[in-house]
């Protein structure tokens, strides 16, 4: 039986959290066993904002070794940089003809980008969300892992695949979310009510994939938690909560194991634990990423294999979709 398609891409912004990798990259790993996946780098989201050309690059290079370090293999997944496929600029711009401004204004991401970037307000960073769907609809993506920020999109790309099939036929599928009910959005470290960001101003807020152990270990130090000195499970407690998220992805252990572990022993303990497994389970990704970082060469093969497959399905889309608006066969 033919598997169904996931697509999910990261940006190469620099710096991936921890909350990356568990929030996407560790399922994404899961996922290659049971679906036909698309993973993409995305460099044309990057430029939404400024980039330092080199440095972008650098990054895009990075996160490809960090998804191979974790555990994705060419072999059962397609792993492929965003640019190096030309369909998803092309069919953006079909989708921008069906696209409504009055939809796009309500993104929450460009209001929230917006106010952040008022001196680089570009069309770019208004029009990005059509990018995604295009991403999405071009290989025929049934499931699309996405965390709750990210829903708004998505619900963007269904409402411009059903606009697009009703208006000109049956074209794309329909994708639906496919949302991790545990640990998908780990919180940041000084201000649990906030998803962890690598654009945080505040660098004890993030745990980088990348950092060495003794960052890691001053990091949850400093971590933000309470006067309640019980390591429990509750909205009451939101940074000892997200500590635990971390702490059960990384050791495999329930929160009721947990909570056992660690009842009437304070905070101290219970943070050197969580960093102590952090820089355990990171340990062998980041061993097996500076190797990557050493062979460009086979970096390059797969990045290279993966756009030559990835194109060979967009194509096949983007013709049908250029047949049906009525564009002659080149």
């Amino acid at each position: 039986m033919e598997k169904k398609v996931v697509f999910s891409g990261v940006q190469p912004s620099g710096g991936l959290t921890i909350g990356n990798y568990i929030g996407a990259i560790k399922n994404f790993v899961d996922l290659q066993e049971k679906y036909n996946c698309y993973y993409c780098i995305v460099d044309l989201h990057a430029i939404t904002v400024p980039q330092i050309p080199k440095d972008l690059r650098k990054n895009t290079l990075e996160v490809l070794a960090i998804y191979l370090a974790s555990g994705l293999d060419p072999e059962k997944c397609t792993l492929f940089i965003q640019s190096h496929v030309d369909a998803h600029v092309e069919l953006t711009w079909v989708l921008n003809s069906i696209s409504y401004m009055g939809q796009l204004n309500r993104m929450t991401q460009f209001k929230e980008k917006s106010k952040k970037s008022e001196e680089n307000l570009n069309a770019a960073l208004f029009t990005y969300p059509v990018l995604m769907a295009a991403d999405i609809l071009l290989y025929q993506t049934e499931f699309v892992p996405v965390g709750e920020d990210q829903k708004q999109h998505l619900e963007l790309a269904r409402d411009l695949a059903e606009r697009f099939n009703n208006r000109y036929s049956e074209t794309f599928k329909i994708p639906e979310p496919l949302i991790q009910k545990f640990g998908a959005r780990i919180m940041s470290l000084q201000n649990p009510e906030n998803k962890m960001s690598k654009s945080d101003e505040n660098e004890n807020s993030y745990i980088l994939i990348l950092d060495k152990p003794d960052v890691i270990r001053r990091k949850i130090k400093r971590a933000v938690t309470d006067s309640i000195g019980e390591v429990k499970y509750n909205d009451e407690q939101l940074g000892i909560k997200n500590l635990m998220n971390i702490y059960s992805v990384f050791s495999g252990d329930s929160i009721d194991v947990i909570e056992n572990r660690y009842e009437g022993l304070g905070y101290g303990k219970f943070k050197e634990d969580v960093a102590e497994v952090v820089i355990s389970g990171l340990a062998p990704i980041q061993k097996r990423y500076d190797d990557l970082m050493k062979n460009k060469d086979y970096l390059e093969k797969v990045y290279r294999q993966g756009a030559e497959k990835a194109n060979y399905a967009a194509i096949k889309t983007l013709r049908k979709v250029y047949r049906k608006v009525g564009f002659i066969q080149r």
